[in-house]
Formats: structure tokens, sequence, C-alpha cells
């Protein structure tokens, strides 16, 4: 994983699945077709003479043209972005990276972790991953890491609670 100047230095970055990569691919295909069917429909109540007057053409050719242009920028986009992800693990926090042109490195203090989540939808629980969730006790530096391995997101629960737990006793 690319170093970038924000990132402290000296680590080494796990990173998430490359099925991830399909999970996203996957939800972006069914979001970028139902939005495109829905901005579609001016066109197409236009084009079969049910509504002439409304909307003017430039509008029932434009929005399906915008709709499309912006799935394909975010279609293009999706796998710098799942590259983005990746987190580090340190004696005493835990390091989460993400973002492409906005990028956030945070740091999680493993004694100011109140509990750790994992979570698995349908798509995920598919392809065999899931999404580590790290809730502080501020919402401002909770934490998510998608799209990883199934058996990656269990080790790094228990290890994570357990670091956590050690540091509120004072370990």
């Amino acid at each position: 994983m690319r170093r970038e100047p924000i990132d402290p230095s000296g680590l080494e970055w796990s990173r998430v699945s490359p099925k991830y990569l399909r999970v996203r691919l996957l939800g972006w295909l069914i979001g970028s077709v139902v939005w495109l069917v829905l901005a579609s429909v001016p066109l197409v109540l236009r084009l079969t003479g049910l509504w002439d007057s409304f909307p003017p053409p430039v509008i029932a050719w434009g929005l399906p043209a915008v709709v499309l242009v912006i799935a394909v920028w975010r279609g293009v986009l999706l796998p710098r972005q799942v590259a983005s992800i990746g987190y580090a693990e340190r004696d005493d926090d835990l390091l989460v990276r993400q973002g492409v042109f906005f990028q956030r490195t945070m740091v999680v203090p493993y004694g100011r972790m109140q509990y750790v989540d994992v979570a698995v939808g349908p798509l995920e629980r598919a392809f065999g991953i899931c999404t580590l969730k790290l809730h502080t006790a501020s919402p401002a530096t909770n934490a998510l890491i998608p799209g990883l391995p199934s058996e990656e997101g269990t080790r790094l629960r228990e290890q994570l609670s357990a670091r956590g737990e050690a540091r509120l006793a004072g370990l």
C-alpha cells in the first residue's frame, strides 16, 4: 500500500480483501441501474407521447445522461477507494485509513474502545467478508474497517477487545 503524506512512517498497513471490491461493484451496478431507470422515466414518457408538454427535451435527455456520467465516474473511482482502505495495529492503538481525494488516517487508542462489533450483510456473507466497527466514548472517533475476511474480522474483534480491556484495567 502506498504511503500517503499524512501516514506515520514505518508502518505495515494491512489491506482489505479483494472480494470487497466485487461487493462494492455489485452494489454500484445495482444502484446505478435503479437511478438510471428512474431518471429515464421522463424520457420514456416523452418518447411514447404520454407526456408531450413537460419536461422539455433538454431535461428529458439530460437527466439520464447526467446520471450515467455520475455512475461511470463512481465506478471508475471504486477500485481506488477500496485500495485506499487499510489498518495497522500498534502497541497502544489501531490506525485506520481511507480516502482517495479526502484522505483520513484515524488513530483509535485501545483504552478508548468501548466495544468492537462485527457486522455482516447478505452480500458480504456471500463473499465471506465482514465489517469491523470500533465504538469509542466519542462518536467522532468511531471507526470502521469494511471488507475484512471473516476470519480476520473475528481475530481483530477478539484481539482489540482484549487489548481494550487490558488498557482500561491499566495493565
